[in-house]
């Protein structure tokens, strides 16, 4: 017994020695070097964790070619495609750089082209002043002529913007990824989307079995396009209007004649007129609808003929031209009637 009693007393000493050796150890700080240690590592752990941000260029891909652009896009130079203009008002991006019509850039974009420096005319980029912006992108247009494409890969990383009506969301989304826009832009498409459904059900009874023509008035002429150019699209193809035979055998902008029009004779028809498009012929229009044979069409006669339903200067097949018609559409006395 007293046997026992001496160990287990020798055994609480040893314990109570291991227990002040740890005590000294903590208190002498040779413990707290283990500590702050483990607090870079742990900050280590954490940041590797977290997903690092994109630093190298990167592969976008836009109606079946790859461009290799940089990380961040901050610095973007629009010439030639009106398109893209359009598309980044509604995305709200603020090009370095703009294409200009008559020496200045139209009304239409004035939110995104304050603080931008004029780069040239539609069809006449400047490729100092493009040069000397240090652009990131440039976003031209595939109605260039390939010579002046070629030139501004010269300058800078050239995306060729499609001028086709049906590339109107690839152009949009082309825009949102090369600025980080893409859930902006997504929501866009997806509300216009269901816009153009439910008009489609109000206004496609009203235009069942009708001739349906747009047409733009330039440098005193009259001129169609396309079923998938201007604002065609989005008469035929989403609206349900019946495609016209000569608007189907255009290849491109095409001019047509007065007679012609009148022989057409459409029930309804859109005439986009811009002034500084017109300007050796400001009255054209003005004449146009003097004229006995224009007033002897259908849809003048009738009370459906609508003038610049939206800004002239827009372009028709783009994401911001579709929504502006089909508000404008949806306000119109087609729509009522129904």
């Amino acid at each position: 017994m007293k046997k026992l009693v001496t160990i287990g007393l020798s055994a609480l000493a040893l314990l109570a020695m291991t227990a002040c050796g740890t005590k000294l150890e903590t208190t002498s700080g040779t413990a707290a070097p283990e500590k702050a240690a483990a607090t870079p590592a742990a900050a280590a752990t954490a940041a590797a964790t977290k997903a690092p941000e994109a630093t190298g260029p990167r592969t976008i891909k836009y109606v079946g070619k790859d461009y290799t652009v940089p990380a961040k896009v901050d610095k973007v130079v629009i010439t030639g495609a009106v398109e893209s203009l359009e598309d980044a008002l509604l995305l709200d991006v603020k090009p370095v750089g703009a294409l200009t019509v008559g020496g200045k850039f139209p009304s239409v974009f004035g939110p995104i082209t304050d603080k931008a420096e004029g780069i040239g005319e539609k069809t006449q980029p400047n490729m100092e002043t493009i040069l000397k912006l240090k652009p990131d992108v440039i976003l031209s247009s595939t109605k260039f002529p390939a010579e002046t494409n070629d030139k501004l890969t010269k300058v800078g990383l050239t995306i060729p913007v499609s001028h086709i009506a049906t590339d109107w969301e690839n152009n949009l989304l082309l825009l949102g990824e090369l600025t980080g826009k893409q859930a902006k832009a997504k929501e866009v498409l997806d509300k216009y989307k269901k816009d153009a459904a439910a008009l489609k059900e109000k206004i496609g009874p009203v235009l069942k079995d009708k001739k349906v023509l747009a047409l733009r008035v330039r440098s005193g002429s009259l001129f169609i396009y396309p079923q998938d150019v201007f604002f065609n699209p989005s008469l035929y193809a989403e609206l349900g209007a019946t495609v016209p035979e000569e608007v189907k055998a255009a290849k491109a902008q095409a001019g047509i004649s007065l007679e012609k029009l009148s022989e057409m004779n459409p029930d309804y028809l859109f005439v986009e007129f811009a002034e500084d498009e017109n300007k050796d012929t400001p009255k054209v229009f003005e004449d146009l609808k003097n004229n006995p044979i224009f007033k002897n069409i259908n849809a003048v006669k009738n009370g459906q003929l609508y003038t610049n339903i939206v800004d002239p200067m827009l372009q028709g097949g783009t994401a911001y031209s579709k929504i502006k018609f089909l508000e404008a559409l949806s306000a119109s006395k087609i729509v009522q009637a129904k």
